[in-house]
């Protein structure tokens, strides 16, 4: 099966990934300048979030700044917004299911986040 493209994902046989177009425009992306474009972000971002450990913790300092009267940019702030796209643009290929194997679901949460892998 060749590669296909699909809703932002890349589709092979060697499993899921983000397409590469979608990689440059986060790797270009702006600072935010106002809570519009935070959530324009945090949109893609959170589309993305199945290929990003511990994603809701790396969010976490951009989440906040959505809360009213909240969006004061900071050095964590910004450290948060470079580590996310960081994430985003160097994501794993997720792999297909070997239905011939057991699967392993394993958990965990926290205060601000939660995960779980199946593997």
């Amino acid at each position: 099966m060749a590669a296909e493209h699909y809703l932002g994902h890349v589709v092979s046989r060697h499993g899921v990934q983000v397409d590469g177009s979608k990689v440059t425009a986060i790797r270009e992306w702006p600072v935010p300048t106002s809570v519009k474009q935070l959530r324009a972000l945090l949109g893609i971002a959170s589309y993305y979030r199945k290929f990003i450990c511990q994603f809701a913790t790396l969010a976490t300092p951009l989440t906040d700044l959505l809360k009213k009267d909240a969006f004061i940019w900071s050095a964590a702030t910004n450290d948060a917004f470079i580590n996310l796209k960081y994430a985003l643009t160097t994501t794993p290929v997720l792999a297909l299911p070997n239905f011939s194997e057991p699967f392993v679901l394993e958990t965990d949460a926290s205060g601000i986040g939660l995960g779980a892998i199946l593997s």
